[in-house]
């Protein structure tokens, strides 16, 4: 089970998604419920999980199905909206609100086999449950459960992400460095670290270090 307290991070760009290479920031306690439900140890056996496009939640399910795997449950992950006839172990059901109509009704259906003891459902979206463009009776089910809005990342956390993925590609960015892909750079985490592996492409292509003229450059032409 995960210790109570901040994740040391393993941000590699090969890496695949695991509680240890999420940042928690303010999401300790989310991280912690998903640990438990991978287990089987939560009492809940529905959640639901919401935040913006490039928040992490789709890791955070992945993350869930490979801990769960791990605990030699049955897991799946599902993001196509092809669902399983019928629950079994850990489903998690990515971005709901892109369900057909169909696929909404067999949700609810799944749900309910999850509250009557046949497996555990961890669902997420772009909204919180009454914001969700779904139907209403699936709206009510996902919010029966527990629900978790992801929280942000303040600067000192996604200043702490970039140095650790410029530290997985061997790069030690300057801080003011750091500062600047704050301030100018794309506010969601999946693009800030993706552009630490670019800046490091673009560095040696050039062969020169990172600099902010350097990232100035690069993102005009970006633009």
């Amino acid at each position: 089970m995960l210790a109570i307290r901040q994740l040391v991070l393993n941000i590699h760009p090969e890496a695949a998604p695991r509680f240890d290479n999420f940042l928690p920031g303010d999401n300790l306690e989310l991280l912690l419920a998903l640990d438990a439900l991978a287990g089987g140890e939560l009492p809940e056996t529905v959640a639901y999980l919401w935040g913006p496009s490039g928040s992490g939640r789709s890791h955070l399910l992945r993350a869930t199905v490979a801990a769960a795997l791990q605990f030699s449950r049955e897991a799946a992950y599902i993001a196509d909206g092809r669902l399983p006839e019928d629950l079994s172990g850990l489903l998690a059901v990515d971005d709901v609100d892109g369900l057909d109509a169909e696929a909404q009704v067999h949700l609810f259906s799944l749900i309910n086999q999850a509250r009557e003891g046949g497996g555990a459902v961890l669902a997420a979206g772009p909204a919180a449950p009454a914001q969700l463009a779904v139907r209403a009776d699936l709206a009510t089910r996902l919010s029966w459960g527990l629900v978790f809005g992801l929280r942000p990342l303040n600067e000192a956390d996604r200043a702490t992400a970039i140095h650790e993925r410029a530290g997985a590609l061997g790069l030690q960015l300057p801080e003011e460095v750091v500062r600047y892909l704050l301030n100018h750079g794309r506010r969601d985490l999946p693009s800030l670290l993706a552009s630490v592996a670019a800046l490091d492409a673009y560095s040696l292509s050039l062969k020169r270090p990172v600099t902010v003229p350097l990232v100035r450059e690069w993102l005009a032409g970006k633009a």
